[in-house]
Protein backbone atom coordinates (compact mmCIF):
# COMPACT_ATOMS: atom_id res chain seq x y z
CA UNK A 1 0.00 0.00 0.00
CA UNK A 2 1.25 3.66 -1.02
CA UNK A 3 1.46 6.27 1.81
CA UNK A 4 -1.02 9.35 1.93
CA UNK A 5 -0.42 12.48 3.64
CA UNK A 6 -2.61 11.67 6.35
CA UNK A 7 -0.53 8.42 7.21
CA UNK A 8 2.60 10.07 7.14
CA UNK A 9 1.71 12.78 9.44
CA UNK A 10 0.01 10.50 11.63
CA UNK A 11 4.46 8.17 11.21
CA UNK A 12 5.76 11.67 12.15
CA UNK A 13 3.91 11.80 14.85
CA UNK A 14 4.71 8.60 16.38
CA UNK A 15 8.04 9.17 15.83
CA UNK A 16 8.00 12.61 17.05
CA UNK A 17 6.65 11.07 20.91
CA UNK A 18 9.14 8.27 20.91
CA UNK A 19 11.62 10.81 20.41
CA UNK A 20 10.62 13.29 23.03
CA UNK A 21 10.19 9.82 25.53
CA UNK A 22 13.60 7.84 24.23
CA UNK A 23 16.09 11.62 24.50
CA UNK A 24 16.52 11.92 20.61
CA UNK A 25 17.40 14.77 19.62
CA UNK A 26 18.85 14.08 16.18
CA UNK A 27 17.06 12.23 12.95
CA UNK A 28 18.27 11.48 9.82
CA UNK A 29 16.40 10.86 7.03
CA UNK A 30 15.77 10.51 3.24
CA UNK A 31 12.99 12.17 1.38
CA UNK A 32 10.52 9.91 2.92
CA UNK A 33 7.36 8.90 0.81
CA UNK A 34 8.71 10.60 -2.22
CA UNK A 35 10.11 8.48 -5.25
CA UNK A 36 8.37 5.47 -5.63
CA UNK A 37 5.64 6.06 -2.80
CA UNK A 38 4.72 9.32 -4.86
CA UNK A 39 4.31 11.48 -2.37
CA UNK A 40 5.07 15.29 -3.15
CA UNK A 41 8.30 16.35 -0.95
CA UNK A 42 6.97 19.85 -0.67
CA UNK A 43 3.98 18.31 1.31
CA UNK A 44 5.97 15.84 3.19
CA UNK A 45 8.31 18.55 4.07
CA UNK A 46 5.53 21.09 5.06
CA UNK A 47 4.23 18.26 7.03
CA UNK A 48 7.31 16.96 8.95
CA UNK A 49 8.42 20.98 9.76
CA UNK A 50 4.59 21.35 11.60
CA UNK A 51 5.39 17.91 13.50
CA UNK A 52 8.10 18.90 15.15
CA UNK A 53 8.30 22.85 14.78
CA UNK A 54 7.56 22.95 18.85
CA UNK A 55 10.51 20.83 19.58
CA UNK A 56 14.20 20.99 19.65
CA UNK A 57 14.99 17.80 17.32
CA UNK A 58 17.36 18.39 14.87
CA UNK A 59 16.21 16.80 11.00
CA UNK A 60 18.28 16.16 8.31
CA UNK A 61 17.18 14.79 5.34
CA UNK A 62 19.61 13.51 2.52
CA UNK A 63 18.91 13.26 -1.19
CA UNK A 64 20.70 11.01 -3.60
Amino acid sequence: HKPTYENMRKSLEAMKTHCLHNGVTDISMPRIGCGLDGLEWNKVSAILGEVFENTDIKITVYSL
